[in-house]
C-alpha cells in the first residue's frame, strides 16, 4: 500500500537506555523532527547482580513524553509507524488486559497494565551450566543468556508458576506493537524471533517439535512474519496520531541501525556505543548453517528480504569505557577530591591522544562475550614506566578495538570484498583515542559522519513498504 500524499512516517526505536522519535519525509528521506528521552528503567533483579530487569511503565512513560513533544500538526499528518528495539529480550503481558488507554493533556495514551518487568538482552542469569543443559536448537544460531527463549526456560525451572500469570510474550517493541494494534496474539519480526533462539531462519518457524518435548510453553510463542510487514492498525488515536494509522511489525534495532547508513554491498559498519558491532551484509542467496559451534564469534543475522548480515557482536564496547570512568571517580572521591565523572572521561582521552605509544595490553572483556561468556577482563605488560593516565587510557582503547578486530579480523573482511568501513556509534564519536586505533587496526578507508540510527532506520523500512 502505498503512503498517502503530504503524509509523514513515524520512526521509534525503545532502546536499552533510551527511546527515540524521529519524523521522516518519506520522499527526500529527510528526518524533520527528533526526539529522544532516557528511560532510567533499570531495577534490581530477584537474579542480584547477574540479573538484568528493567520496569515496562517507565520504558513506555518515556516513549509517550517523547512522542507528546514532537509537533502535533506533524504527528496528525503520520500515515505509517516503524518500531525498532533491543533484540533478545522478553517481557510478558495478558492480551486482555496489557494496556489500558488514558487522556493525558488531552492526548491519548497508553500505560501498561498486567505486564511483567523486562528481561533485557544483558541479563546473565542464565550461565553456562545452564545453557548446555538445554536441548540443542535447530537453527544456525546458538541460544545465550539475555535471548527470550533461554530466559523463559529458566522461568520454567526455577519459577513456573510466574508463566501461568501470562499469555503472551515478546520483545519491548512487539508489546509496543502488540498494544497499538490491539493484537489478540502477538506478532514478531524475523528478526525478534532469531534474536530469541530455537527459531530457524531457512524455514521462518520455531522449534516447536523441540520446545514442547522440553516441556516449554510455546503458548507464549508470537506469530512470526517477514521484516518490513504491516502488523496492523493502530486501534486509538495515540499522542495525536491518527486512529487507523499503519504499523509495521516490531523491527530488531541492529538490523535497523545498519539498514539506516549502509548504502553499498562493499562497505562493513563498525558501531561502537553501549556495545560494539561489525558487520556486513552476505551475498544474495546466502544461507547459514545450522548448529555451528558455540564458540564461533561471527553470526548471521536476518536482514531484510531473505539476507543475512555477517556480525561480530560484542558485548564489550562504550561500557567498558565507561566503567573504567567510573572506577577512576570513585578512587577520586576515596582519596577526598572531588571532580564529575564527564570530566574525568574528557581529561583521560585528552590525556590518551597526546600519550606515547605503550606496551601495556588491556583485554576488555568486562562482561564476557556470547561466543565465550566466561571470559574476563585483564591487564599484562605493566611496567614502571608506562602508568600514565594516558597510556593506560590508550591501551584500553585499543584493547576494545582489537578485541572487536580478533572476532572479525581484516582479513576475513577483505575476502568478502569490503572496501571501506563506516565508523558510527556514541562512544566512538565521542572518544577521539577510539578512532585512532580503528585507523591503526584496519587497513581500510574509515568514514564517520553517518551515523547509524534505529529510529531513523525503522521508518525507512516503512517508506519502502
Amino acid at each position: 500500500m502505498e503512503l498517502e500524499n503530504n503524509s509523514f512516517v513515524l520512526g521509534i526505536d525503545v532502546g536499552t537506555s533510551s527511546v527515540k522519535a524521529v519524523v521522516l519525509e518519506p520522499v527526500t528521506k529527510e528526518v524533520l523532527h527528533s526526539e529522544s528521552r532516557d528511560t532510567r528503567a533499570g531495577l534490581e533483579s530477584e537474579c542480584g547482580a547477574q540479573g538484568k530487569e528493567q520496569d515496562v511503565c517507565q520504558i513506555i512513560r518515556a516513549l509517550n513524553n517523547c512522542l507528546t513533544a514532537l509537533p502535533s500538526d506533524k504527528l496528525r499528518k503520520v500515515s505509517r509507524i516503524g518500531v525498532s528495539g533491543q533484540m533478545h529480550g522478553v517481557l510478558f503481558w495478558r492480551t486482555n488486559q496489557g494496556c489500558h488507554w488514558i487522556n493525558s493533556v488531552n492526548l491519548r495514551v497508553f500505560e501498561p497494565n498486567a505486564v511483567s518487568q523486562l528481561v533485557t538482552w544483558e541479563d546473565g542469569r542464565c550461565t553456562t551450566d545452564f545453557l548446555s543443559s538445554l536441548p540443542r536448537p535447530q537453527s544456525h544460531l546458538n541460544a545465550a543468556s539475555g535471548f527470550g527463549c533461554a530466559s523463559i526456560f529458566w522461568y520454567l525451572k526455577n519459577r513456573p508458576e510466574f508463566l501461568q500469570q501470562y499469555d503472551a510474550a515478546g520483545t519491548i517493541q512487539d508489546y509496543v506493537v502488540s498494544v497499538l494494534c490491539g493484537l489478540r496474539k502477538p506478532l514478531m519480526s524475523v528478526h525478534n524471533a532469531a534474536s530469541w533462539g530455537y527459531f530457524n531462519t531457512r524455514t521462518k518457524t520455531w522449534n516447536t517439535d523441540i520446545l514442547q518435548e522440553w516441556g516449554f510453553p510455546i503458548r507464549l510463542l508470537p506469530n512470526v512474519v517477514d521484516a518490513g510487514c504491516i502488523a496492523g492498525k493502530t486501534s486509538y488515536e495515540w499522542c495525536g496520531i491518527p486512529q487507523g494509522t499503519e504499523v509495521g511489525v516490531a523491527l530488531g534495532d541492529f538490523q535497523c541501525s545498519v539498514y539506516s547508513s549502509l548504502t553499498n554491498s562493499t562497505d562493513a559498519v563498525l558501531n561502537i556505543s553501549t556495545s560494539a558491532q561489525l558487520t556486513f551484509p552476505m551475498p544474495e542467496g546466502f544461507q547459514p548453517e545450522d548448529h555451528p559451534s558455540p564458540t564461533e564469534a561471527v553470526t548471521y543475522f536476518p536482514y531484510f528480504k531473505d539476507r543475512y548480515l555477517a556480525v561480530a557482536a560484542s558485548l564489550n564496547g562504550g561500557n567498558v569505557f565507561a566503567s573504567f570512568v567510573t572506577m577512576l571517580a570513585q578512587w577520586t572521591a576515596d582519596l577526598g577530591l572531588e571532580t564529575t565523572d564527564s570530566n574525568i572521561y574528557t581529561r583521560a582521552i585528552s590525556a590518551a591522544v597526546s600519550a606515547n605509544d605503550t606496551h601495556l595490553t588491556i583485554c576488555p572483556t568486562l562482561f564476557g562475550e556470547r561466543h565465550s561468556p566466561d571470559s574476563h577482563a585483564s591487564v599484562s605488560n605493566l611496567t614502571s614506566a608506562e602508568l600514565s593516565l594516558g597510556q593506560v587510557t590508550r591501551a584500553l582503547c585499543r584493547g576494545i578495538i582489537e578485541n572487536i578486530h580478533s572476532m572479525l579480523p581484516s582479513h576475513q573482511l577483505k575476502q568478502s570484498g569490503i572496501k571501506r568501513i563506516i565508523g558510527s556509534g556514541s562512544a566512538l564519536a565521542r572518544n577521539a583515542a577510539l578512532k585512532q586505533e580503528v585507523e591503526k587496526i584496519f587497513p581500510f578507508p574509515i568514514v564517520y559522519g553517518k551515523d547509524v540510527d534505529s529510529a531513523v532506520g525503522a521508518a525507512m523500512v516503512m517508506v519502502q513498504e
